[in-house]
């Protein structure tokens, strides 16, 4: 609800601040005192369209400030958390109005967009008047106030739920249906493209092993000559082992005879053949591994140009050829199979259709009887308003062509003013008065269904007196106990009712060179002397003040 209300330099306002309780509370005062400038100003905090001319003259800016406190639970908490906007103090909300046209908008002093500030202002106030466009008579939430008022709010969520389950089917058929259709288009080329790459066989990661085994062996390949002349060398036909391992044997024989000359050229001898032998082992060891089948080569360099050549033609990489043969059998496995899953995909696609055809025909049989039960119970609010020859109606146009996700039901709240004129919408058939007390007998049915916490009726009473008043100060009195109510009255029977009441007036300043808008509550005997002035007039008399406090006992 909203607790409290500040307002800085708006027109004669130069600053009001004003706190606000549960239940029943009435502005009144003199006419062009100013109450219609308090609204506008609370309206541009809650988003409403911002304009110069309200800022005060000789002022730069105006501000309001709304400040409400609201439940856990409150649909606007969810808004702002989505906007990272922290709620631990509450939610304030705040617009600032420049004398150039600008305007800033705040909430919790986080700067937002004017459209977030208007949908938080509609979460939470909803004023109503006779005349005013801000009031909740938007045909697009009638269907919502009927839905609130018969407690449907989870039918009509499982209706969206099946509606979003509906669009979701037929979007996979679409989908596979264009798929399937594509394929068949490049069936051919695809049929190609399998039977060739899967003969193919690429791997990923197979061209950098072939270039790196090609390479190796290009590079044994241009040594192998030069290890077999070595090999030659040491171990072929010009070995020298032969010729040395003789001459050693011939030196052992002589060794008896001078040793001191034969041991050390035997020696060196021995560790000579010894490293021709190591060398040779080395050599045949190199030239095993030097060794490779020149058809081996030739395959890699084959194999090696299929891959690239294969590439080209997809105009893919290599190391993606193994991905593009799997995207493509896949593809082709779509089309050979295509037929069954679209079958299988409308068969869900029907499914979904069906559940949610039974639960939109079931949601607005529901709304059907809601309607006969809301029509009535509207009906007999109208009678006590001076509005017993008036028919209220709600008009149902059920139509399976125009489903969405709300349901197949078109709802709107039509009027019968008089027996015999034709009923029509709520807007165009009621005149200003009118238009006030059927809204007020509907917010009275749906109490705080379907509602804002916070209602505003401004002078819905205009025009109305006795009985007629009375019967509105009665019917807002019972709309306080479920939300807040705040009234701009002219009329006493409704101010009698009220449980805080306001005065607006407007005060000369500065020895009469300004004028400026003030507000008081006012209680006991100033208020029995306010109702008495509403009553009598400029000349208050004993018998007003009587008639005051009779009106608020009574309402007492």
């Amino acid at each position: 609800m909203l607790s409290r209300l500040s307002i800085r330099d708006i027109v004669l306002i130069e600053r009001l601040d004003i706190d606000f309780a549960a239940g029943l509370s009435v502005l009144t005062g003199e006419t062009g005192a100013g109450k219609s400038i308090l609204l506008d100003a609370f309206a541009l905090a809650l988003g409403s369209r911002g304009d110069a001319s309200l800022v005060r003259h000789g002022a730069e800016q105006g501000q309001v400030t709304a400040a409400f406190d609201v439940e856990p639970d409150h649909p606007a908490l969810a808004l702002i958390a989505g906007n990272g906007i922290g709620t631990d103090d509450g939610l304030i909300l705040r617009r600032v109005q420049l004398a150039d046209g600008r305007t800033r908008a705040f909430v919790n002093d986080q700067p937002v967009s004017v459209q977030v500030l208007k949908s938080l202002g509609t979460a939470l106030v909803e004023i109503h008047g006779q005349h005013d466009e801000r009031a909740l008579v938007d045909i697009a939430t009638h269907r919502h106030l009927l839905d609130a008022y018969a407690g449907l709010e989870d039918d009509a969520a499982a209706v969206g739920h099946a509606w979003r389950a509906r669009c979701e089917a037929e979007d996979a058929v679409a989908a596979h249906r264009v798929r399937v259709e594509e394929a068949k288009r490049e069936a051919e080329w695809l049929r190609h493209a399998v039977e060739e790459l899967t003969r193919l066989a690429p791997e990923s990661g197979e061209e950098t092993a072939l270039a790196e085994k090609r390479a190796a062996m290009t590079a044994a390949e241009k040594i192998a000559e030069d290890l077999r002349d070595a090999h030659d060398a040491v171990a072929g036909d010009r070995s020298p082992i032969s010729a040395l391992a003789a001459a050693v044997r011939r030196l052992e024989r002589r060794r008896a005879q001078a040793p001191g000359l034969v041991e050390p050229t035997v020696k060196a001898l021995d560790a000579a053949l010894n490293a021709l032998h190591e060398a040779s082992g080395h050599l045949d060891a190199a030239l095993i591994a030097a060794n490779h089948d020149p058809r081996e080569l030739e395959r890699i360099e084959e194999r090696l140009f299929a891959l690239r050549a294969a590439a080209r033609k997809y105009n893919v990489a290599v190391d993606n050829l193994a991905a593009l043969a799997a995207k493509s059998a896949a593809d082709l496995a779509v089309l050979d199979a295509g037929a069954e899953e679209l079958v299988r995909l409308q068969a869900a696609a029907r499914e979904a259709e069906l559940a949610y055809a039974k639960a939109a025909q079931a949601l607005s049989a529901a709304r059907g009887k809601a309607a006969a039960k809301l029509d009535k119970a509207v009906t007999a609010e109208l009678k006590p308003l001076k509005l017993e020859r008036a028919r209220f109606s709600t008009d149902i146009v059920t139509d399976v062509t125009a489903a969405g996700p709300d349901g197949i039901d078109r709802v709107e709240f039509w009027v019968q003013t008089n027996p015999g004129t034709k009923p029509g919408p709520l807007m165009k058939v009621a005149s200003g008065g009118e238009l006030a007390r059927f809204l007020l007998a509907l917010k009275v049915v749906l109490a705080d269904r379907g509602s804002a916490p916070t209602l505003v009726f401004d002078e819905i009473d205009t025009g109305a007196g006795g009985a007629v008043a009375d019967a509105i100060g009665l019917r807002l009195s019972r709309l306080a106990a479920d939300v807040q109510v705040v009234a701009v009255t002219h009329a006493p029977q409704v101010a009698a009712r009220a449980a805080r009441h306001y005065v607006i007036s407007k005060d000369t300043l500065a020895r009469g060179k300004r004028v400026a808008t003030s507000i008081v509550e006012v209680a006991a005997e100033r208020r029995r002397e306010e109702i008495a002035r509403m009553l009598a007039g400029a000349e208050i008399t004993d018998e007003a003040r009587k008639a005051a406090e009779r009106l608020i006992k009574a309402a007492g």
